[in-house]
């Protein structure tokens, strides 16, 4: 009797949502995993959006920036469509605009630019000095020394396998509510290979660049994301593509919140490799207001 094939993998699930199904030119059809999530992970929603307008770009060109709304939250029980329109092919630059739509209706939509490799000036910001993720707690260390005493909502947060490791700098934020700097450096890493091919690493880049953004803009505030009484949610969201890199290490995503107003908050972001090569650059801006009283 032969056995039951292995389960796959946070990351080998990440990958097969990323690859899209075609469905007519310029059209694509892209699934969610079903892990339980009452909306789809904004990530999830730009790295295939991403991956649909790559889909539609010759060969040696690549994204350089692109500029996402989140209109409406992603249903993850039913398929979503991403139209993809052709908005210009230069001799340089291509732009491409890619709509997501369930249930008729438009949840999201992205820009994006896309650029033949060339030489140019090349500057960039210092890394900033932090501890190596060797020095710092892992996932299961966490989950052992402080979890058994953790909100539920953090403890879910933790103990879900995902395709991306995170491990912040400082956990002063998901056990206290003191108030604290706007901003945070965390150390991530893909927990599987990443397919040695430009248009995945882009794709899961995009995907990871959504994760903890939102965190920081409350850190001023003495909350988190897992506040029950906080309605938070990504509204727009931009990234610049600096340099290639394979995900095969640890990457930083240091951030800052500069402000918090009007029921919004905005975090910048950047990426660096272990070596300090900076590689992207993220600036989103996110809902956190408090709920309406029952």
């Amino acid at each position: 009797m032969m056995e039951d094939a292995a389960k796959p993998t946070a990351m080998e699930t990440l990958l097969a949502t990323l690859d899209l199904e075609p469905i007519e030119v310029d059209i694509f059809r892209g699934r969610s995993p079903q892990v339980g999530w009452q909306r789809v992970f904004g990530g999830q929603v730009i790295g295939q959006a991403l991956m649909a307008a790559q889909r539609t770009i010759e060969t040696e060109r690549f994204v350089h920036s692109l500029h996402a709304y989140f209109m409406r939250p992603g249903d993850p029980s039913v398929p979503i469509v991403y139209q993809v329109e052709r908005i210009r092919d230069g001799s340089s630059f291509n732009t491409r605009r890619v709509v997501a739509i369930q249930h008729g209706k438009a949840i999201f939509a992205l820009s994006c630019s896309f650029q033949i490799e060339e030489p140019g000036f090349d500057h960039q910001i210092e890394m900033p000095d932090v501890p190596t993720p060797e020095k710092l707690l892992g996932e299961q260390q966490i989950k052992e020394q402080y979890l058994a005493h953790a909100p539920p909502a953090v403890r879910k947060y933790w103990e879900r396998e995902r395709p991306i490791e995170i491990r912040p700098v400082s956990l002063t934020h998901y056990f206290s509510d003191r108030k604290l700097d706007p901003r945070q450096d965390v150390w991530v890493r893909a927990t599987g290979p990443v397919p040695d091919n430009r248009l995945y690493q882009a794709a899961v880049l995009a995907y990871l660049s959504d994760m903890t953004l939102l965190d920081t803009s409350l850190y001023a505030h003495g909350t988190s994301i897992f506040d029950q009484s906080l309605q938070v949610a990504s509204l727009d969201h931009s990234m610049w593509f600096h340099r290639p890199d394979k995900l095969t290490d640890w990457l930083l995503y240091t951030q800052d919140s500069p402000s918090a107003s009007g029921a919004r908050g905005l975090t910048r972001g950047s990426l660096f490799t272990r070596s300090g090569v900076l590689i992207a650059s993220v600036a989103q801006e996110g809902l956190i207001r408090k709920k309406a009283n029952e």
